[in-house]
């Protein structure tokens, strides 16, 4: 191999590793660990709250809303991957893959965080949606899940899992 091969070769391979740490292999950043929480706090809350509302509209017990309410969590959290994936293109059973591994971690943590909360808040599991205690203990389960749960994720996408997983698509 001549020099000038050389030298363009490594240059690849430099500019490979350079790439590879922007996007979830080696140290990931704070902030790219933020914005993957708030992603997955994002379809979490929605799905909370819609399962919060439907099982009370529908007079179920605690234990019925909550299940309704952590499925929806999830359900929401993987579909807002899962149509940013579609979107850029790629089919739909790699898509639910790549949702999977990029949402999981992050929604199993927060979920477990916020529902602890809200279980342990005394009153919260029996208040109604029109009490402040209920949205108190909910956003406030909200809040921790959310510092919990960001260095979780920055942990897994500066090893090239959970959200790392997406940026390719992006």
């Amino acid at each position: 191999m001549d020099h000038t091969a050389h030298q363009h070769e490594h240059r690849n391979h430099a500019g490979h590793q350079q790439h590879g740490r922007g996007h979830g292999h080696g140290p990931a950043s704070w902030s790219m660990a933020a914005k993957a929480t708030l992603h997955c706090l994002t379809g979490c809350a929605i799905g909370e709250i819609l399962g919060m509302v439907i099982g009370t509209w529908l007079m179920w017990g605690n234990a019925q809303t909550m299940a309704l309410a952590i499925g929806l969590a999830f359900l929401f959290g993987y579909s807002f991957t899962l149509f940013a994936v579609r979107r850029a293109g790629l089919d739909l059973k790699s898509a639910v893959k790549v949702a999977l591994a990029a949402d999981t971690v992050s929604i199993a943590v927060m979920e477990l965080v916020d529902n602890t909360i809200i279980a342990l808040t005394p009153g919260a599991m029996d208040a109604h949606l029109t009490d402040g205690l209920f949205w108190y203990a909910l956003l406030g389960g909200f809040a921790v899940a959310f510092v919990l749960t960001t260095p979780v994720n920055k942990w897994m996408i500066g090893r090239g899992k959970g959200h790392a997983v997406v940026h390719a698509y992006h």
